[in-house]
C-alpha cells in the first residue's frame, strides 16, 4: 500500500510547493511510482511540473463532483511521476464543501481506489487550514512541514499543530509528523541559524538534518515547468533535495512501520 504524505504550512512563501514537486520528482527518479496531488487553487505544483492547468478534469472534480481520481491523473514528463492537477475552480471548493456529507473525508475515499497503485502519494496543500487541508490531513499517513529560515518562522505553527491534533482525535488517529524541513536558508546570516535552533527546540527530533538553501536555479525551475532534478540536476538545489529525499526514505521503515503494527 502506498504512503500518503501531505506537504503543509498555512503560511505562504515557505517553499511548500517547491518541496512537494521536488520530493515527488526525486522519488520518481529513484524508481518509485509517485502521484502528486495539487490541492492548491493556485495550481503551482501543476504548472511547476509542466502540466497544463486548464486541460481536462482536476482535483476539484474529484472532491466536489464525485469524479473518480483515475479520470483526472495525467502523466508528467518525469518518468514514474503522475499528477492530479488543480486550477482556479478549486477556489470555490471550501464554500461548496461546507454543506456536503462527510465533507472532511471526500479525498480519503477517492484515494482508497488508487493507493495500491503508487509507492508514494504527495499532496501539496493550500496555504490555509480550511476544509481542503483538513481533507488532506484525513487522507494522509503523515505530514511534511516546510518552514522557512526567516523571522516569524514559527508564527502560526501552534495553530497548525492544534488543527493536526483535532484531526488526529476526530478523523485520523494514526496521522503523524513525517518531518520538518527548513527551507530558504542563507548561510551568510546569523538569523537563519537562530531560526533553525528555534525550530529544532520546538519540533525536536522531527527536524531533518538536510536544510534547503536559497538557490537561483530552484527559483527558476518552475517557470520552465520542470523540477530541479531535470532543470539543473547538478545544482545545489538539486543536491539538497536529493539529500532530503534520502532522509525521508531512510526514516520510512521505522515511522511507517509504527502505524502498521
Amino acid at each position: 500500500m502506498g504512503k500518503i504524505i501531505a506537504v503543509v504550512n498555512q503560511k505562504g512563501g515557505v517553499g511548500k510547493t517547491t518541496t512537494a514537486v521536488n520530493i515527488s520528482a526525486t522519488l520518481a527518479k529513484k524508481g518509485k511510482k509517485v502521484l502528486l496531488i495539487d490541492s492548491d487553487p493556485q495550481g503551482n505544483a501543476t504548472s511547476g511540473i509542466g502540466v497544463d492547468k486548464n486541460v481536462g478534469k482536476s482535483i476539484y472534480d474529484v472532491i466536489i463532483n464525485d469524479v473518480a481520481i483515475e479520470e483526472t491523473i495525467v502523466e508528467s514528463n518525469v518518468k514514474n511521476l503522475f499528477v492530479c492537477p488543480s486550477n482556479i475552480n478549486l477556489a470555490g471548493a471550501e464554500v461548496e464543501l461546507v454543506s456536503m456529507m462527510s465533507r472532511e473525508q471526500r479525498l480519503k475515499e477517492k484515494l482508497e481506489d488508487v493507493q495500491d497503485k503508487y509507492h508514494y502519494i504527495i499532496i501539496d496543500c493550500p496555504p490555509s487550514l480550511g476544509l481542503l487541508t483538513v481533507n488532506a490531513f484525513t487522507a494522509s499517513n503523515s505530514l511534511l512541514i516546510p518552514i522557512q529560515c526567516e523571522y516569524y518562522a514559527l508564527e502560526g505553527v501552534g495553530q497548525l499543530m492544534n488543527t493536526v491534533n483535532i484531526v488526529k482525535k476526530q478523523l485520523n488517529k494514526s496521522l503523524y509528523i513525517e518531518g520538518v524541513v527548513m527551507t530558504m536558508n542563507d548561510v551568510r546570516t546569523n538569523l537563519s541559524t537562530q531560526v533553525i535552533n528555534e525550530v529544532r527546540a520546538f519540533f525536536k527530533d522531527n527536524v531533518y538534518k538536510t536544510i534547503i538553501p536559497r538557490n537561483v536555479k530552484l527559483s527558476e525551475a518552475p517557470s520552465y515547468g520542470m523540477p530541479i532534478s531535470v532543470y539543473a540536476p547538478h545544482s545545489k538545489g538539486a543536491r539538497y533535495y536529493e539529500k532530503l529525499t534520502n532522509e525521508i526514505l531512510r526514516g520510512r521503515t521505522s515511522k511507517w512501520q509504527k502505524t502498521q503494527d
